[in-house]
């Protein structure tokens, strides 16, 4: 009987296939809830019935191993990449609410990664991965395009020149097919045990360039700072909204007493930080709003010295030459250009009061 019931439900291709069409980022079961996508950054509910955390189950269980079962049960949540013929790549994500209900969330994962030309990124993301050796930081919330933005950078490399170039993320997101680089793609969990671990071994492994999925903890930003400055371009993420927000994180990992020597080391190894936010375009769509560091000897004096606070304003110095920007000189620009509106300026600034006193409230 239970068996007959379920015969209305959606399969969970037919869901995902759904998200493709619509194009839309993410879908979402919940239990007391019908499916809902996130379209242009907002939810809507699917014309389909209420679902509850058995039919969730039932539905979500068909796309994962017996040994992801166990995972799910033991752990209470589960991360996995999946790509389906046909259909497309997905991230998924499966996790318990109250009462025991399962629940899930899916995110797509374009298979054709973007070009920096096709996400008509700022020019200077062609200079930016040019570097031999440094780090670079793509930062912003969840679901703000980083992934998507780092991949489009990697695709650029991977276009123009021959490199060795180790990825370790939870879990791979975008597969990059071999042109001039070579990929080794490693996910935690399965192909490695941490962050940390992946990192440590990565230098061994011959890499030119190698990419962090979240630098989440201080041994993997240690790492990833001796990477750097030892002769390797890395790439990472972090959940800030800011340039300034980004390296006070970094800093703050460490006890007291470490911080000179982090410090000198970022002063050195760091190349640049992409702080990005995705706003509704004006129309249809989202727009990604980028603030850029780039690294020189003034930026590097500020760090040195413990003089973070003061970076923001050298940011806005020279910028012809400089190439930098900040999130609200970004955010004008885009506004004069009728791209975004005032409303989301104001809603999705990380300096709200400088922003006001150019644009008024």
């Amino acid at each position: 009987m239970v068996e007959e019931n379920r015969k209305h439900l959606a399969d969970i291709e037919t869901l995902l296939k759904t998200v493709v069409f619509n194009k839309a980022s993410d879908l979402h079961l919940v239990s007391r809830s019908a499916p809902q996508v996130r379209i242009d950054g907002k939810l809507r509910p699917l014309a389909m019935d209420v679902l509850t955390g058995s039919d969730i189950e039932y539905i979500c269980y068909a796309l994962i191993t017996d040994a992801q079962k166990s995972e799910l049960e033991e752990n209470k949540e589960l991360d996995f990449a999946i790509e389906l013929p046909n259909i497309g790549r997905f991230r998924g994500n499966y996790y318990y609410t109250m009462n025991g209900d399962l629940a899930a969330a899916f995110r797509i994962i374009p298979i054709d990664i973007p070009s920096l030309d096709e996400l008509k990124a700022p020019s200077i993301f062609k200079e930016i991965v040019k570097h031999e050796k440094g780090m670079i930081l793509v930062t912003g919330p969840t679901g703000s395009g980083k992934s998507t933005t780092l991949a489009a950078m990697l695709n650029e490399i991977n276009e123009t020149e021959r490199k060795h170039i180790i990825t370790v993320e939870d879990p791979v997101e975008f597969v990059h097919t071999n042109k001039r680089s070579l990929f080794s793609h490693r996910n935690i969990g399965t192909d490695t045990q941490s962050y940390a671990r992946a990192l440590k071994f990565s230098l061994r492994e011959d890499p030119d360039i190698i990419l962090v999925g979240e630098l989440r903890d201080r041994e993997t930003i240690s790492i990833a700072i001796t990477a750097a400055e030892t002769g390797h371009l890395v790439f990472g993420t972090l959940h800030t909204n800011s340039a300034i927000q980004s390296l006070n994180r970094i800093i703050d990992s460490f006890d007291g007493g470490e911080q000179l020597q982090v410090r000198n080391m970022l002063s050195v190894s760091l190349t640049s930080i992409i702080s990005q936010s995705l706003l509704p375009r004006i129309g249809k769509g989202r727009i990604a709003i980028h603030e850029i560091l780039i690294n020189n000897n003034a930026i590097a004096n500020l760090i040195r010295e413990n003089k973070v606070h003061q970076i923001y304003s050298q940011m806005q110095l020279n910028q012809q030459n400089t190439g930098m920007v900040t999130q609200t000189q970004a955010m004008v620009k885009a506004l004069r250009s009728n791209l975004i509106t005032k409303e989301n300026a104001l809603r999705y600034s990380t300096n709200l009061q400088e922003l006001i006193g150019i644009i008024g409230e």
